[in-house]
């Protein structure tokens, strides 16, 4: 397929998804480590569990149950999304913010009545931020490193084969094989960086929604909400071809500080 005739794999693409690989592993490792070394006697781990579960059902079965009506699935509600960038943008940082905030809440005031404590709301965003990581970021990885390896080989036909790219699926592959073969250092970086601010966003917004279900504030739910979809701005317009990827880190960064200092705030205040 001459599409892909012209595809190059950089000399580092292999070795900087290798470690970004590595790496997107320890992320939740060393998060999980270092607060149960330091909080071993308030914490428990059903709350780390409860959050990775929270995210599953919530962002992975719940989510994309309404992404396939409403953005996979072909009819006038996808085609109006799809083909306007404001519905995009609104309609994909709405979703992200109203079904993983809303199942933290849900979570909370369900199944993990019991030891609400600040600590364990911090294992509990770990547990959040871990299995997105785990679950979505690492095996994109690992299909760019597939890709890289098979290409990098000199013999297309096989790769394309391997992969299992016809005619019919070229179109939607090439973005996915284009994006393995440019993969390098700073791409690996950048990747990193992202997935640092995601982590420590998801402990801030567990600790905002946390307090809010104890103290039975109503106005924490609404405002995680808001702060998620505020997040998820630059990521949705990136994904248009809006912004760049450094504005997206730059945007990620500045929302990380204002979501930390809300979170700590809270923190503080949980223990008095």
């Amino acid at each position: 397929m001459t599409k892909f005739e012209n595809i190059v794999v950089g000399k580092s693409s292999i070795p900087a998804l290798i470690i970004t690989i590595i790496l997107m592993f320890a992320i939740p490792v060393i998060f999980f480590v270092n607060w149960r070394r330091k909080h071993k006697e308030q914490t428990n781990i059903s709350w780390l569990i409860a959050g990775a579960i929270g995210f599953i059902v919530s962002a992975r079965v719940l989510e994309l149950g309404v992404h396939y009506v409403c953005i996979i699935a072909n009819n006038p509600v996808s085609r109006f999304i799809n083909g306007n960038t404001v519905a995009f943008v609104l309609y994909g940082i709405t979703m992200a913010g109203v079904f993983e905030e809303c199942g933290r809440y849900m979570v909370m005031k369900t199944m993990m009545k019991k030891n609400r404590t600040r600590e364990n709301a911090v294992l509990y965003g770990i547990g959040h931020g871990g299995i997105e990581i785990l679950a979505v970021v690492l095996p994109l990885m690992l299909q760019y490193l597939a890709i890289a390896i098979l290409f990098s080989a000199g013999d297309m036909e096989n790769a394309l084969r391997t992969l299992n790219i016809t005619e019919k699926t070229a179109a939607a592959a090439l973005p996915a094989v284009q994006a393995a073969a440019s993969f390098d250092y700073a791409m690996m970086a950048m990747n990193v960086i992202e997935r640092l601010l995601a982590m420590s966003v998801h402990i801030g917004l567990t600790v905002i929604v946390c307090y809010g279900a104890i103290n039975g504030k109503k106005s924490c739910l609404p405002l995680a909400i808001l702060l998620h979809m505020l997040m998820d701005t630059f990521p949705a317009l990136y994904q248009r071809g809006v912004v760049q990827l450094w504005a997206v880190e730059i945007w990620g960064a500045l929302w990380t500080v204002v979501i930390g200092f809300i979170a700590v705030k809270l923190f503080r205040i949980m223990k008095e």
